[in-house]
């Protein structure tokens, strides 16, 4: 496995602008959200512990997880939570490194909302943060979820505090809304990336 960098920031902070833009320069990248919906897809081990674990109520009738009972359930049952990520956390792990194993780019990208949260950035080689004010934030993600600001501020009290982020993170770009700005941003990066791969042994 090459050079890893794990891209994270908080709910509407950019991420997913962030991470397109080095998909369309050539580089792999690897989304922890995604992975973690393709590990419960029916026929899936994970899915099939969980199904042993909570009993058949979690499957719908074609065989998919039911995601709203789950998490409802866990929202009543907070020990519930922990039975779920002791079997969902070690197959997203093990799905995201055979994924990044597999980029053939100079180096590959990590994408994940939780990735200092989940431990998950042990398997990077840095780390880039995509930075926004709390205002940006619930202005991108109402526009975008169509969820009410209520709901944006818990997700965001619920997310690793922006200043924790920051001192985790090697690298931080500042988004303020503008995609040209961020982009900028990104190239400078890429181009350090590039120079971090021909300098490493």
């Amino acid at each position: 496995m090459g050079l890893i960098i794990g891209l994270t920031g908080g709910i509407g902070s950019g991420k997913s602008a962030a991470s397109q833009w080095f998909e369309q320069q050539g580089i792999k990248v690897v989304d922890a959200d995604i992975v973690a919906r393709e590990i419960v897809q029916p026929g899936q081990p994970a899915l099939i512990q969980i199904q042993k674990a909570f009993g058949d109520w979690v499957l719908l009738d074609n065989g998919e997880l039911n995601r709203q009972a789950l998490r409802e359930h866990i929202f009543q049952q907070p020990q519930a939570r922990k039975a779920l990520e002791q079997i969902t956390h070690p197959a997203i792990r093990a799905s995201i490194i055979e994924q990044l194993q597999q980029a053939d780019s100079p180096y590959a990208i990590l994408v994940s909302p939780l990735l200092f949260e989940t431990n998950q950035h042990q398997l990077t080689g840095r780390t880039l943060l995509i930075d926004a004010s709390e205002d940006i934030q619930i202005q991108r993600a109402s526009q975008r979820d169509g969820q009410s600001i209520e709901q944006i501020k818990r997700i965001i009290a619920a997310q690793m505090p922006r200043a924790d982020k920051q001192k985790h993170a090697d690298d931080i770009v500042i988004n303020d809304g503008h995609l040209e700005h961020l982009y900028q941003q990104l190239e400078s990066l890429h181009q350090y990336y590039l120079e971090l791969v021909q300098t490493t042994p």
